[in-house]
């Protein structure tokens, strides 16, 4: 699925500081070995895509949250859920080279409203649509009321696999877990600032444009046995 470009902004923001802080810590101890990315697609296994799809949150939120996964004509629900949240893989693209893959757990607003406008997004990216032409879909959906602006909520980003891209940069890393509060058409002045920086606190994505603006937190995962990383057995 493509991530909007409010979505893409707010992200981007997060691995600046993310590349800044590793540049300082660099100084004080030997570089770590790069990680393994592995995107996911249409054609990854179903079980891998579950998996990753409830790392976006705690394990007492995603046991009972439906599931969403990719298949060959977009995303197919892999099972129902109880508590009204929704998890599922964001992607997005530049062009035709995919540049991100991000378990989300969307709460009951979000998955009435703005993660109808994620399922209508890969719908259109299986049947060969350009990326110019889902963005303008999606636009038009929002004034035309098929997608619904969220009112307050927000969504589960917490997974140690959110891989995603730095519109900056032109390039693509790994953030630490977080989520992702619902600030549709918010200013920087809304939260206190003159204007947008990668390093404000929360981070705000889009300012005043769009629909799927988010403010983005910062947020620990607590371990779900004792040990760090991601566990879920479900």
């Amino acid at each position: 699925m493509k991530l909007t470009r409010w979505k893409t902004s707010s992200l981007a923001g997060m691995l600046s500081v993310a590349a800044l802080s590793s540049g300082a810590a660099a100084q004080d101890k030997p570089q770590e070995p790069a990680r393994e990315v592995h995107l996911i697609n249409g054609s990854s296994p179903r079980g891998r895509q579950i998996e990753l799809a409830l790392s976006a949150a705690p394990i007492e939120v995603s046991s009972k949250a439906a599931v969403y996964i990719l298949g060959p004509k977009g995303y197919e629900k892999a099972r129902d859920g109880t508590n009204g949240f929704t998890c599922l893989i964001e992607r997005s693209f530049s062009g035709t080279t995919q540049t991100s893959s991000a378990p989300a757990c969307f709460d009951a607003v979000g998955s009435r409203s703005i993660m109808v406008a994620y399922l209508r997004r890969e719908e259109l990216r299986a049947e060969g649509k350009s990326e110019a032409e889902i963005k303008d879909d999606i636009a038009k959906g929002y004034e035309d009321g098929r997608f619904k602006v969220p009112g307050p909520g927000f969504l589960y980003m917490m997974s140690n696999e959110n891989y995603v891209y730095n519109s900056e940069s032109k390039k693509s890393g790994f953030v630490p877990p977080h989520l992702m509060f619902y600030a549709p058409y918010k200013t920087a002045k809304d939260v206190g600032y003159e204007s947008v920086s990668p390093i404000m606190v929360p981070y705000l994505t889009g300012s005043g444009v769009g629909p799927e603006s988010l403010l983005v937190v910062a947020a620990d995962k607590p371990s779900q046995d004792g040990s760090s990383g991601d566990s879920h057995k479900h």
